[in-house]
This record gives C-alpha cells, structure tokens and sequence, in this order.
C-alpha cells in the first residue's frame, strides 16, 4: 500500500533529485533525523514506487550530440494494431530519448538526439520513415534551450506545508 508523502518524504525526495549520492547520514543530517528513520523511509520510497532508479546526467553536446528534434508522428491508421506496431519499432531506437502518445494533430511526440543535422537525417529517412505504422512526420529542431530540469516540484502549490516549515527537516545549502 502506499501511503501520502508527509513533508519529510517530500524533502527526501527533493534531497535525492538534487544530489542523488548524499549518503544516508548526509541525507539524515540535512534532515535532521537519525539515520535509521531516514534509512526506513528511503527504502519505503523505493519499495512504494516513488524513487524509480539513480542514474548520472550525461551532458548532451559534450557527449557530441548538439542536435535535439522533437518529432511529431502520426499513424496511416488509428487502430491498436498500427500503434502497436509503432511502439515496438520505436523502443528500438537509441536516438529516442522520449516518446509520448499525445492528443492533437498528432498521435506521437518524440524526443531525439543526433550528433549533427547529416545524423539526424540519415535517423530520420533510415530509422524512423521505415517504419511501416508511420503516415507523416514532422520536426521541430531545438535552437537553445532554455529551461531543462529532472527535478519534480515536489513542493507543489497544493500542498499547505511550506520548505520553511517542514517539521524537523533544515535546508542545508547544497
């Protein structure tokens, strides 16, 4: 069963998502809890589903992928099979980041990296077009970003506790 997040899960999260190696005694000390509690709670977290893995945040253009597409696909038919179809295909893509069924003029939205725009055409006509389930496929190229986060805003503006105000839990500059 999973139970509500009280506010010191929520900082536990928020630690977590900031600086995924923080020992369990750093995380207890910044929480000001012993860690054993702390311990608990994270492995709830775990088990409840909440924390889905750790992973390193690799640097996209340093890693030599400079270019980011989001691709719009639409289907030639809107049928399980075709979708299914579609869905098999595209978990096979490395170059795939995300890809989300949406609502609108289009039934897929893609995330996709590529090296440079010769990469990113030879994926499009060599990986993505072949796909059989595919009708039309439109691409919107990435000029800057300006925003990026992995961090859910865990402290929504639904919930009545503040940060300031979370009971025993000291923010501790990162």
């Amino acid at each position: 069963m999973t139970q509500e997040l009280d506010p010191i899960d929520r900082r536990l999260l928020e630690l977590l998502q900031q600086h995924g190696r923080l020992s369990n005694v750093e995380l207890a000390e910044r929480l000001n809890l012993s860690a054993t509690p702390v311990a608990r709670r994270w492995k709830r977290l775990e088990e409840q589903g909440y924390i889905k893995g750790y992973t390193a945040l690799v640097d996209q253009k340093r890693a030599g992928f400079a270019v980011t597409a989001y691709v719009s696909v639409r289907l030639r038919a809107n049928e399980w099979r075709t979708a299914e179809t579609f869905e098999r295909a595209v978990k096979d893509l490395a170059q795939v980041m995300e890809c989300s069924v949406v609502t609108g003029s289009c039934d897929y939205m893609l995330r996709v990296v590529a090296r440079d725009l010769e990469d990113y055409e030879r994926f499009l006509k060599h990986e993505l077009a072949v796909i059989d389930a595919i009708s039309t496929v439109d691409s919107t190229l990435v000029l800057n970003r300006i925003v990026s986060r992995t961090e859910l805003p865990i402290w929504n503006t639904s919930q009545p506790a503040s940060r300031a105000a979370t009971a025993g839990a000291k923010k501790n500059p990162a």
